[in-house]
């Protein structure tokens, strides 16, 4: 029994399709935060823009952009089961 049970795992791939559509979720989330933090410079060298202080670049975009990483990291890590049925 135990032998047949290491033959299904040695033939199963490492993600299955969840893993992938996690791991796609967690990029966008990822890109959204860079979005997020992207604009607010100043047009010429001698004017400062206080816009690049704002809520969503300093606090907003780093939280997404760090929960997307922790999406890809559980999509990496978690072992979803398959529906085979031998």
């Amino acid at each position: 029994m135990e032998n047949r049970d290491n033959k299904m795992e040695e033939g199963r791939m490492p993600f299955t399709t969840k893993n992938y559509v996690m791991m796609l979720i967690g990029v966008l989330v990822i890109a959204l935060g860079f979005v997020l933090m992207s604009g607010g410079g100043a047009h010429t060298a001698t004017e400062f823009d206080e816009s690049i202080f704002s809520f969503r670049r300093i606090t907003l975009a780093p939280v997404v952009v760090i929960a997307g990483f922790v999406v890809v990291g559980v999509a990496i890590m978690k072992r979803f089961k398959t529906s085979d049925k031998e």
